[in-house]
């Protein structure tokens, strides 16, 4: 990934960086977890994708509700490990990957059930009326067009919101998504154009399916998700105090951050053990 992004763009003093610097930073330091993280949960969505499918192909809700509650099942873990492989790489929380993944599978099972089960059936749901309204023989007019899509801006907004709680805290659903409502309504347009990008995101998705099947293997979940995430970060931070809480439950998960006089002394060892090598 070094390639891709200069020199500068990392930290010259052991801080954090801001801005888009900050962004390649953390990019660059976590990108094998993404991609890691991001296969495995492409694998678990496998049979809610599947059975949302199969519901559309047989125009069957009947199909698509036991799809989804299924699909949710396997898929709101994933998701929760997903976003706290994204939120660990905010967080310049230390740790290897897989150990990482089963420690957040293992804590937040539990309470990514029901939303997982909600998720989906909202997107099966979704997914179900885009193809209505595709073989609908009449336009179904522009009230309900804005409607719908209202609606589903209202639901990313939620769950870009929810599933960062339910990965970093332990507490009932009904309080999530009280944080959530009172989240999205202190700062609706950042948490809107957050939902938005995430929307235009997976629309070319599918739009330039199946092409974009390679793409959701390299970029899938991860990268929308780490982009969105990144945005709001400094907001959800401040909010739910995410980094003060975690240092007081978990402190060996505090990032080490060196002070300018001993990151120089220590770059300056480093570049005298090159000279010396080298020779």
């Amino acid at each position: 990934m070094a390639f891709f992004f200069q020199p500068n763009s990392f930290p010259s003093n052991g801080k954090r960086l801001t801005g888009f610097s900050r962004y390649t930073e953390v990019l660059e330091r976590n990108i094998k977890s993404f991609l890691l993280t991001n296969l495995l949960t492409l694998v678990i969505f496998l049979p809610f994708g599947i059975g949302v499918i199969l519901a559309i192909l047989s125009s069957s809700v009947l199909v698509l509700i036991p799809a989804c509650i299924i699909g949710g099942i396997f898929a709101g873990p994933a998701l929760s490990c997903m976003y706290d492989a994204i939120l660990r790489g905010l967080r310049d929380a230390p740790g290897k990957c897989l150990e990482n993944y089963k420690r957040a599978w293992k804590q937040n099972w539990r309470q990514s059930l029901l939303p997982g089960i909600i998720f989906c059936l909202m997107i099966g749901f979704y997914a179900f009326m885009v193809m209505l309204f595709w073989w609908a023989t009449r336009f179904p007019g522009w009230g309900t067009v804005a409607v719908f899509f209202f609606g589903m801006l209202l639901f990313t907004m939620f769950f870009s919101i929810c599933w960062p709680q339910i990965t970093l805290f332990q507490q009932p659903f009904l309080q999530c998504a009280r944080n959530c409502l009172l989240f999205i309504i202190r700062f609706f347009l950042k948490t809107a154009g957050v939902a938005l990008l995430q929307i235009l995101y997976w629309a070319v998705m599918v739009l330039f399916l199946p092409w974009s099947v390679v793409l959701l293997m390299l970029i899938g979940f991860w990268f929308i998700l780490y982009t969105a995430t990144f945005l709001i970060y400094d907001t959800l931070n401040e909010s739910f105090q995410i980094e003060e809480q975690i240092a007081a439950a978990f402190p060996e998960q505090v990032p080490f951050y060196e002070d300018d006089e001993t990151w120089l002394k220590r770059k300056q060892e480093e570049t005298n053990a090159s000279h010396h090598s080298d020779c």
